[in-house]
């Protein structure tokens, strides 16, 4: 395999350990990067490692250290903080099994793929995946990794198994805090049918490749336009923009829904919003009064 593992250790379930490799599932996305300018001379502002009342520093200098006091520091070496000793350093200790639904999807952080070290270790890992999906379970345990120890998942994916990282639960904000002021309240049962023939209507396959940063491709074209542009200044109109609640209109529900029920290819900017849009008020022209009719003839006797 030609990436290069970013963990190698073994899974213990019980007596059994197996060796495996796991890899980054995930890489950053296409981002564009700004730099520091000094405007008068264009030239890119740099930052030194300054002590104060000392100056500019070589990095060999530096360690790294924890402030126990203010201004008071305990110094440690790389060599000691690698050498702290945790069980699971290179171990993987399956300790528990639950259904996926019970974890919350706020405790996911980061996906790995996991793959067995060798062929020797190929069967056990192979019975595991099996067990895991037969029982539909995940199973959860706690791992060091680069200088810090994560409780993570296992659970099947495809011929291997994908181990995710997650978040200790002081690290999770409680949700009641910003949804206790939601009302407690059943909707319309008419308004409900609608949403769900809309969701229904909406629902297909999710291909993943159709969707884009539309903010990095409007990034870069901006970068385009300015160069070309020679440094003048360009400026997005965006006043047909929507601009959230303020001078907004409170829509009718039961219309909007039946409105996009109505466009079947609808684009996301064409959508009318449920809650909240901005209407631009337009007059319509007068009606024209129909031309008098001309009184009939009267017939002669």
């Amino acid at each position: 395999m030609a990436a290069r593992a970013y963990w190698q250790g073994q899974i213990r379930l019980a007596l059994v350990s197996i060796p495996v490799e796991i890899y980054t599932a995930t890489k950053s996305g296409a981002s564009v990067a700004f730099h520091q300018v000094h405007e008068p001379s264009g030239k890119r502002v740099k930052y030194e490692k300054v002590v104060p009342g000392i100056g500019p520093v070589d990095t060999d200098e530096i360690v790294k250290g924890f402030e126990y006091e203010k201004g008071e520091y305990v110094l440690l070496e790389q060599d000691e903080i690698d050498a702290v000793k945790l069980e699971s350093k290179k171990t993987l200790e399956l300790t528990q099994f639950v259904d996926a639904s019970e974890i919350d999807v706020l405790y996911y952080e980061k996906p790995y793929f996991v793959v067995p070290a060798d062929d020797l270790a190929e069967e056990a890992f192979i019975v595991l995946r099996e067990a895991l999906r037969r029982s539909k379970k995940v199973g959860l345990g706690q791992l060091a990794m680069r200088g810090r120890e994560y409780v993570v998942s296992l659970k099947p994916c495809g011929r291997g198994m994908v181990l995710e990282t997650l978040r200790y639960a002081d690290e999770v904000n409680k949700a009641q805090g910003y949804f206790r002021d939601i009302p407690d309240s059943k909707p319309d049962e008419d308004l409900m049918e609608l949403a769900e023939a809309l969701i229904e209507k909406k629902t297909a396959a999710f291909h993943p490749q159709d969707f884009h940063d539309r903010y990095v491709d409007a990034l870069k074209d901006l970068v385009e336009r300015k160069r070309k542009a020679k440094g003048r200044k360009i400026i997005e109109d965006t006043s047909d923009e929507p601009t959230g609640r303020s001078g907004s209109n409170v829509v009718d529900l039961m219309a909007a829904l039946k409105k996009s029920m109505e466009k079947p290819n609808a684009t996301p900017a064409q959508k009318t919003s449920v809650t909240t849009t901005k209407k631009t008020a337009t007059k319509k022209a007068p009606a024209r009064a129909a031309p008098a009719r001309k009184p009939a003839a009267k017939k002669r006797a």
